[in-house]
């Protein structure tokens, strides 16, 4: 079953340098195949004014497409390179 829309909001936090670069590096092309998912209606990731924040966003149609994302992150070149930076985010599913 798929429900409402779900929105993921929070932030991307780099312990040091090199955790920067991995993200500089591998951003473009997670951003790029995040875009191009079905269901995917927003998508990014921004560095903020302390360079090891990055403030990310997304919204997809439903659970199942964001379920979905979800699965090709964990297995994706971007998922093994930053499996170690910090995450803090808040999810929410609309009714």
């Amino acid at each position: 079953m798929s429900i409402g829309e779900v929105s993921l909001t929070g932030r991307l936090i780099c312990a040091d340098d090199e955790q920067i670069a991995i993200v500089v590096e591998h951003l473009p092309r997670h951003t790029e195949l995040t875009r191009a998912e079905s269901g995917c209606l927003e998508f990014s990731v921004v560095q903020t004014d302390d360079p090891r924040v990055w403030q990310v966003d997304e919204r997809f149609t439903a659970t199942a497409a964001f379920e979905a994302h979800q699965r090709r992150v964990s297995v994706s070149e971007w998922g093994r390179a930053t499996k170690h930076i910090e995450r803090d985010y808040i999810l929410r599913i609309a009714d």
